[in-house]
């Protein structure tokens, strides 16, 4: 897979790092040619680029046109913002990951712009600080395909009306499924026989309007 990472930060300097241990052909783009010499050696196969992502000749330069997946992850949203926007509709990129900064702009980064997937930090470290201290609460996790599917956690509690249920007998909807359940610090695959207990961690994808009836399953 042909990856194209915009921003050479930490975050971008570590992706980079593990796709290519993963097998994949990447390009780490940056404008400030002092953070290419300085990190270069970081990550042995990486290809190191130096040129602005907002602008589509240097997009095309390095092979854009070509890339399976471009990942915009700059510390600025505008210009993660700009080269979605780009590797999207100018080269038509299959997949565009993009990185929120500020949680406030998150609203933005849909495929209006050409996000495919954005992750917005602040917004994930609040969820698994929710997830660790919240019992019997609806908490999500993460945001995928523009809000079109969520990742959720709940801590099932001593009154839930899913205890000593089967996952195959409590109804849930066709636009949801449990990928996991953490059972005294042990991943449960569920199954459709998979009883339920008191302090479930149950891991649930939601898609469409779903959620509130998958709330009203696991928590009441």
């Amino acid at each position: 897979m042909k990856v194209i990472i915009a921003g050479a930060g930490s975050v971008g300097r570590y992706m980079a790092g593990q796709l290519v241990l993963g097998g994949h052909e990447v390009t780490l783009l940056d404008q400030d040619p002092n953070v290419l010499s300085r990190h270069a050696a970081l990550a042995a196969g990486v290809n190191w680029a130096q040129g602005d992502g907002c602008e589509i000749d240097t997009l095309a330069r390095i092979g854009a046109a070509d890339a399976d997946v471009v990942a915009a992850v700059t510390g600025d949203d505008e210009d993660n913002l700009v080269i979605s926007l780009l590797a999207k509709q100018e080269f038509g990129v299959p997949r565009v990951v993009a990185r929120v900064n500020n949680p406030n702009n998150e609203w933005m980064f849909t495929d209006m712009w050409g996000v495919d997937v954005s992750v917005s930090t602040p917004h994930l470290l609040t969820g698994l600080v929710e997830e660790a201290v919240s019992v019997g609460s609806f908490v999500r996790l993460l945001t995928l395909a523009q809000g079109k599917a969520r990742l959720a956690e709940v801590t099932l509690a001593d009154n839930s009306p899913a205890l000593g249920q089967e996952i195959s007998r409590l109804g849930l909807p066709r636009e949801s499924t449990i990928v996991a359940v953490l059972r005294t610090s042990q991943v449960v695959v569920p199954r459709g026989d998979t009883v339920l207990h008191a302090g479930d961690e149950v891991m649930v994808l939601v898609t469409g309007e779903s959620e509130p009836d998958v709330r009203r399953i696991l928590v009441g």
